[in-house]
C-alpha cells in the first residue's frame, strides 16, 4: 500500500517544490486570518507537537482535538453500554501503527501475474485503521445531530472546503434539525512538503473545528481506508445522529431537498435501512489499463454488486453502524463506493436509486448547457461536479427568490 513507501525527492526539485509552498502557504495563512476575523473564531489551542506522516509506523497517540487529551463526554448511558455488549472501544483505539507487509502473498501465482501497480495495495491491504492526527470526539456531543455532513477532501483543496463550508456544508438548524460537518482527510502525498502542508492544515482546523484526519497518505487507493476509518469513529463518537450525508467536496448539495427526502422516508418508516443514492447495477470491472478506475483479474474477476456513486449518498446512522460491522470481515477493495456495495452485499441489502442524485453531472457531456441550468439544481438533491467557484455561484444563483421554474424540471 502506498502509505508505506514513500520516495526521496530529486535534490533540484526540493528547493522549486519548497518556495513555491511557501508562496501558496502566504495565501492559504492571509485567506485563513481573513476569515477568522471574520467571526468564524478560533477553536481551542492544539499541542504544538508534530510528526510529520513519515514517521507515522513508529508514532504514539498524540490526537490533536477541540477538546485537547481529554475524551469525548459520553451522550448516553445507554450507548456507553451498547460499546461494552458489541466491542466498540469508548476512544480511537489506534494510536500506534507498526504494519509491515503480508510477506506469504508473494509467493502465490496469481501475485507474480498482478499489475505492479497494485502490489503495495495487496501487500498491505490488512492495515485498516490508523492513528489520527486530528480529532473532533465532541462534534455530536450535544446528542442532538439529524444529519451529519461527511465530506471527503485533501489537504490542498482548501478553496472547495471553503466553499462547501459557506453553502450546502454550513452548519446550522433548519426547522428544528440540526446540521453538523466534518471533512474526511488523509496525509499529503509524497512529493510534497508534507510539514508545511500539516501545518496549514491544522491552523484551519484550529479557526473551524471540522477536520478529521488519519494518518495514511491521501491517495486513490487509500479513499476505501476514510470509509472504514470512519465508520469506526462514528460507532465511537457520533451514533446518537440519525443520518449520514457522505460525498466529495466538489458536489452541489439542495439542503432543503435532501432534508425533505428525509422527511418522506421516516413518515414512510423506510429510514431504517436508508442507503440512497445514484444507483449502478450489473457493472463489471474495467479493464482498461490507461482508466483510473481500471482493475485487473487477478484482484477481481465478476461482476460488482449494486452500489452508488460515491460523489454523494445518504444513509441512516442504524445502517452505518451495521455497515461497520460487515466491513471488518470484509477485504479492502481500491474502489470505495464498490466496497461499499460489498459490504450492503453481505447485509443482504441494496442501495436504493433516487433520481435527485447526479453524481455524473445532470448530462455526461460536460458542455450540455443543462449541467449550468439553475431549476435543475433547484429541483435536483445532489451534482457533481462543481469548482469552488461554480458552486458559490450556483449556490448563489438557486437560492435567489426571484429565481422563477415555469414547471418541475426533470432531465
Amino acid at each position: 500500500m502506498d502509505h508505506l513507501f514513500r520516495r526521496k525527492r530529486l535534490g533540484l526539485l526540493k528547493p522549486l517544490l519548497s518556495l513555491s509552498l511557501v508562496f501558496a502557504s502566504f495565501l492559504m495563512i492571509h485567506k485563513l486570518k481573513l476569515a477568522e476575523k471574520d467571526g468564524l473564531g478560533v477553536k481551542h489551542a492544539r499541542d504544538a507537537d508534530w510528526c510529520g506522516s513519515g514517521c507515522f509506523s513508529f508514532k504514539k497517540g498524540d490526537v490533536k482535538s477541540a477538546v485537547g487529551s481529554s475524551e469525548a463526554p459520553v451522550l448516553h448511558k445507554e450507548l456507553d453500554a451498547q460499546r461494552v455488549l458489541n466491542g466498540t472501544p469508548a476512544s480511537w483505539d489506534a494510536q500506534v501503527l507498526n504494519c509491515s507487509e503480508d510477506a506469504s502473498v508473494k509467493n502465490q501465482d496469481w501475485f507474480r501475474r498482478l499489475d505492479p501497480r497494485f502490489h503495495q495495495f495487496v501487500l498491505h491491504r490488512h492495515c485498516r485503521y490508523f492513528p489520527m492526527l486530528i480529532n473532533h470526539p465532541e462534534k455530536c456531543a450535544d446528542g442532538d445531530v439529524h444529519l451529519l455532513m461527511v465530506v471527503k477532501s485533501v489537504i490542498e483543496q482548501h478553496d472547495r472546503r471553503e466553499a462547501v463550508r459557506k453553502t450546502w456544508g454550513k452548519e446550522q438548524t433548519i426547522d428544528g434539525k440540526k446540521i453538523k460537518t466534518l471533512f474526511l482527510l488523509g496525509s499529503p502525498t509524497t512529493g510534497k512538503d508534507t510539514k508545511n502542508l500539516q501545518k496549514l492544515i491544522e491552523y484551519e482546523d484550529r479557526i473551524y473545528g471540522d477536520i478529521l484526519q488519519w494518518d495514511f497518505m491521501d491517495t486513490f487507493f487509500n479513499l476505501t481506508l476514510k470509509e472504514v476509518n470512519f465508520l469506526k469513529w462514528f460507532g465511537i463518537y457520533c451514533s446518537g445522529v440519525q443520518f449520514i450525508f457522505k460525498g466529495d467536496d466538489d458536489v452541489f448539495v439542495n439542503t432543503h431537498n435532501l432534508l425533505e427526502l428525509i422527511g418522506f422516508r421516516v413518515e414512510e418508516r423506510k429510514d431504517a435501512d436508508l442507503f440512497v443514492g445514484d444507483t449502478i447495477s450489473k457493472a463489471i470491472p474495467i479493464r482498461n489499463r490507461q482508466s483510473k478506475y481500471y482493475i485487473p483479474k487477478e484482484l477481481y474477476d465478476k461482476p460488482y454488486p449494486p452500489y452508488v456513486g460515491g460523489g454523494g449518498f445518504l444513509m441512516s446512522s442504524s445502517l452505518a453502524r451495521r455497515l461497520f460491522v460487515v466491513s471488518e470481515a470484509q477485504e479492502l477493495y481500491p474502489i470505495d463506493d464498490v466496497f461499499l456495495g460489498m459490504c450492503l452485499q453481505k447485509l443482504r441489502l441494496a442501495p436504493q436509486m433516487h433520481p435527485g442524485f447526479r453524481t455524473f453531472g445532470i448530462t455526461r457531456r460536460r458542455v450540455s448547457p443543462m449541467n449550468s441550468e439553475p431549476c435543475f439544481y433547484k429541483n435536483l438533491i445532489v451534482v457533481h461536479k462543481l469548482s469552488a467557484a461554480e458552486l458559490l455561484r450556483m449556490w448563489s444563483v438557486v437560492r435567489r427568490e426571484d429565481l422563477v421554474c415555469a414547471q418541475r424540471t426533470s432531465v
